[in-house]
């Protein structure tokens, strides 16, 4: 009872750390301009794609590279480029359009947005249908107790644990966090500060789609596939788990990342064929705080003066 009460522990905060990574990101966009990026999924799950094509490009051209775990983070790393500079290019090109639209705009747009980077990568990409089989980058095992615990686990929690922290970090004690800060309060006051709400908008996306595209990777390799449709329930998974906390507070992505995550390991743990109706019982808790708290856990109401 022990063991399987710590296997389900490990369970839930790696997929809390993961379900952390995306979540952080809605909040995150949300909080600076206002709009709910509805395709941030999508776009956090061009990551896996990225380094898989990368990986089999250089293999085809290289074929005695195979199996190096350096090409294999190379690789990670410049999925993880290539995905925040997707972000800044989609908002150039789409989301600008609709900073000052109404929320229903912006959010139909992200969605059809969100279709279309999945239908690209289904038909683009090698036999896109398909899923994929995709490693878990980090090897070997160790016993806790009577539990057997990955390397991947471990690393997918530190990583988890030092992006949120050097965001914290960046947004709190650094210039450009301080300017980010200002644009996300006051537009006009950040134009007359010299800030330029252009450019801080494309830093914020290319911080938000590569921390994206670290939980997509490790969420690729944790299930060790990925297919084109996986942002589509992951994607909802984050964006839930930041309304659970309270659009645009980082502290309640996290915190709402982690109930979902824990509520999703007990079903399937507890609940007779839980694996089926986990989502049944995670949509069923953002309705409730929906319902009791509208602004999410750590979110605030705000009150406009008419």
């Amino acid at each position: 009872m022990t063991d399987l009460l710590l296997q389900q522990l490990l369970n839930w905060i790696v997929l809390g750390s993961i379900y952390s990574l995306i979540a952080v990101g809605f909040s995150l966009l949300f909080g600076v301009l206002n709009i709910i990026h509805f395709s941030h999924g999508d776009v956090s799950f061009v990551a896996p794609f990225v380094a898989l094509g990368a990986v089999q490009a250089v293999i085809a051209s290289f074929p005695v590279v195979a199996g190096s775990p350096v090409l294999l983070l190379l690789c990670l790393l410049l999925a993880l480029v290539l995905t925040g500079l997707l972000g800044v290019v989609l908002e150039i090109l789409v989301i600008r359009r609709f900073r000052d639209a109404p929320v229903m705009m912006a959010l139909v747009a992200t969605v059809a947005l969100g279709i279309v980077l999945r239908e690209l990568i289904r038909h683009l990409f090698p036999n896109g249908s398909n899923p994929h089989s995709f490693p878990r980058f980090v090897s070997g095992e160790f016993m806790v107790g009577g539990v057997t615990v990955s390397w991947f686990s471990m690393v997918a929690v530190v990583c988890a644990i030092v992006a949120v922290a050097a965001l914290f970090a960046l947004l709190n004690k650094t210039r450009l966090g301080l300017h980010i800060r200002a644009v996300s309060q006051d537009r006009d006051a950040a134009r007359l500060m010299s800030i330029s709400p252009t450019r801080i908008f494309r830093f914020t996306f290319f911080i938000a789609s590569a921390v994206g595209a670290v939980g997509a990777l490790f969420f690729a390799g944790y299930a060790n596939l990925v297919r084109f449709d996986f942002s589509v329930e992951v994607g909802l998974i984050g964006f839930s788990a930041a309304v659970v906390g309270g659009l645009g507070s980082m502290a309640g992505a996290i915190v709402g990342s982690l109930l979902i995550a824990g509520l999703d390991t007990f079903v399937q743990a507890v609940v007779p064929n839980g694996a089926s109706y986990r989502l049944v019982f995670v949509f069923l808790l953002v309705i409730a705080v929906l319902v009791f708290k509208p602004s999410g856990i750590f979110g605030r109401t705000v009150v406009e003066k008419v």
